[in-house]
């Protein structure tokens, strides 16, 4: 059964909301069950490639929402206080492949450039 999260009125937008949980709540990176009380909320984990993709697909089907895609908020997702680590290290694992991809991107814009000056 799917977990309802549902805010309470008037805390719509605040850093520190109150949230009512029924149901049963799974850790997002494990899948384990996981009590209310001992969840750890933080942004869902995105991957280079989820990135990519969709950024490429806002691009070709809604540039103008590429703003809201890129840096708007995303809401929490539960999980095992257990999986606090291993999720930290796929967040750096996810970093570092941005970054190469950036840094290869930038090298094949800036490669034809120095070899034209040559």
């Amino acid at each position: 059964m799917p977990a309802e999260l549902t805010q309470q009125p008037g805390t719509l937008g605040s850093e520190h909301e109150p949230v009512v949980v029924s149901g049963e709540l799974r850790c997002a990176l494990t899948g384990v069950a996981v009590r209310p009380d001992e969840a750890y909320w933080a942004p869902p984990l995105i991957t280079t490639g989820q990135l990519v993709a969709t950024v490429y697909k806002t691009l070709t089907t809604a540039p103008g929402a590429l703003g809201q895609v890129l840096f708007g908020e995303l809401p929490n997702v539960p999980y095992a206080p257990a999986a606090r680590e291993q999720l930290a290290a796929r967040r750096s694992a996810e970093q570092l492949k941005l970054l190469a991809l950036l840094v290869l991107v930038a090298a094949l814009l800036v490669l034809p450039v120095i070899m034209i000056m040559t």
